[in-house]
């Protein structure tokens, strides 16, 4: 496909003048669309409409010269680069010309520089374009992380405080004898506990510091998974399909979390299109170059596989696309939203290693394009989550409790004595040697410890206490994020691993299966 001609504004009131200045441009093989103007108010209406690619402006047009072009042209077109050329220009004066932001200047008396010139300064253009394309998106980066660093460490705070209010919530249901009248205000707590701690782990996922499960994953099939319950989502007065390339690539990330990510997608776009519509999911591997990196901040060249949810609904303007990725920005009316949908894709996408971008026009729908990394692997066989029998969570064993918050540490003891553990307890790494030191002969059969404490780490403990007791099995719980957990030994294969806030069934079930582990 031919490339479209050069869009030239000449400001120039000599006819032969305009007519040798278009020979040279035709003669330096540039293909130009050339308008003449002669005054400010039609200049400032080719501005407009006809949106120069350079301006050609001579220094000495009556009444409107090149630098009252240059000052019109930084306030309408800030881009749009500006050649002074003139009969003579002494060199004084064509300093403060290029000072003033004019690309260059060309002497009509040396027309032949004229083709190289207009050449250099689009050159120019385009790469300061580029910078600054670059810098905003640096400067967004820069700001989510600021924000990320922030709600990971509330939410990290909230998460000790949940764990203990949902703890004893569920302990006080279990006293309460159905037809309590205080039993539906001890409902609404617990409710509000979980909505709270919803909240904490989507501010986590934005955040890019919960801890993540990744496998090989294939992605036709995870989104043929979900395909039904989507299509029960959305509604039946959208038409909803997938475009499913056959041969497309394995990612490595964790399955819930990617299944959040497009069920969130796929829910923005419904809300996109109150009146019908079309929805539309599609996988397909792409190779991202040098040249679309450079377009876009943070991104590496590569392998991808592209993940591309598409509607017909509103749209979005500059403004609010800039926006889209803020923690609690929305645009849905008071409670049809958080805010914290996309902040949970994209900070899920981040963290898998991937990029998400968006692409949108008002009134012509909105795409949302999401690469993950390709990989060679093999696809991990797909899990499903199995109803265990409340009665087989229960055990008798010897549980060693080590955690700080008081609360915490108090809430999760009664909710292991309820279902027959033996629970011994101390508040950190110390005391909890010091209390194995003074009762040799009582067996641990599990070390149920916090990760980051004062003095000394969980798996510090974990590992002295190994020595001792050999065949210790070991369960970390943490509401801290998934970079301090990094840092303090976490995240290898076979550990074990209790997110906070925990639900009583969340608990029981990681306890009894960190104790039934064999090896």
């Amino acid at each position: 496909m031919a490339s479209e001609p050069l869009r030239v504004l000449l400001v120039e009131d000599r006819a032969e003048d305009a007519e040798l200045a278009a020979r040279e441009l035709a003669r330096a093989e540039l293909d130009c669309e050339i308008r003449r103007v002669e005054t400010a108010a039609a200049f400032q209406r080719a501005l407009a409409e006809f949106a120069p690619n350079i301006v050609l402006a001579d220094y000495t047009v009556p009444g409107f010269g090149g630098m009252d072009a240059l000052v019109m042209l930084r306030e309408n077109a800030s881009n749009v680069p500006l050649i002074v050329v003139t009969g003579s220009l002494d060199e004084e004066t064509a300093a403060e010309c290029i000072k003033s932001g004019a690309a260059d200047y060309v002497l009509k008396t040396n027309l032949v520089r004229l083709g190289p010139a207009v050449r250099a300064a689009l050159a120019l253009a385009q790469s300061q374009s580029r910078t600054r394309t670059l810098e905003a998106q640096l400067l967004e980066s820069q700001k989510l992380e600021a924000v990320g660093r922030l709600a990971g460490g509330v939410a990290h705070d909230f998460n000790n405080i949940l764990t203990a209010i949902g703890g004893y919530t569920d302990l006080l249901l279990a006293d309460l004898p159905k037809d309590d009248p205080r039993r539906q205000d001890v409902e609404e707590i617990h409710l509000a506990a979980q909505r709270a701690a919803g909240l904490t782990h989507q501010l986590l996922a934005f955040s890019r510091r919960q801890v993540m499960q990744p496998k090989v994953i294939e992605p036709n099939a995870l989104v043929s998974e979900i395909e039904k319950m989507l299509r029960r989502l959305i509604g039946e007065d959208i038409l909803f399909a997938t475009v499913l390339h056959p041969r497309v690539g394995n990612v490595r990330a964790d399955p819930g979390q990617l299944e959040q990510v497009i069920v969130n997608l796929a829910v923005n776009a419904r809300d996109a299109m109150p009146d019908g519509g079309r929805l539309t999911i599609e996988t397909r591997n792409v190779d991202l170059d040098e040249t679309y990196a450079a377009e876009h901040a943070g991104v590496t060249p590569g392998r991808y596989v592209q993940f591309a949810v598409s509607d017909t609904g509103v749209g979005m303007n500059a403004a609010t696309k800039a926006r889209i990725f803020e923690p609690f920005f929305t645009t849905k009316t008071r409670g049809k939203g958080t805010g914290l949908g996309l902040a949970t894709a994209y900070g899920i996408v981040q963290q898998t290693g991937g990029h998400i971008w968006a692409y949108s026009e008002p009134g012509r729908g909105t795409t949302m394009r999401m690469y993950l990394p390709r990989v060679d692997a093999l696809a991990d066989p797909v899990e499903h989550p199995t109803v265990t029998d409340p009665e087989r969570l229960r055990g008798s064993e010897t549980i060693l409790l080590v955690e700080d918050e008081k609360a915490v540490r108090a809430v999760t003891r009664q909710l292991l004595e309820r279902n027959g553990y033996k629970v011994l307890e101390a508040p950190d790494g110390p005391a909890a040697l010091a209390l194995v030191n003074r009762t040799p002969d009582v067996p641990v059969d599990l070390l149920l410890t916090d990760v980051v404490m004062p003095g000394m780490s969980g798996r510090d403990l974990a590992d002295q206490l190994a020595a001792r007791r050999p065949g210790l099995r070991v369960l970390y719980m943490s509401g801290y994020t998934d970079d301090a957990i990094v840092r303090h030994g976490m995240l290898e294969p076979g550990l074990s691993y209790l997110e906070k806030p925990f639900q009583p069934g969340g608990l029981l079930r990681k306890v009894r299966e960190s104790l039934d582990r064999r090896g």
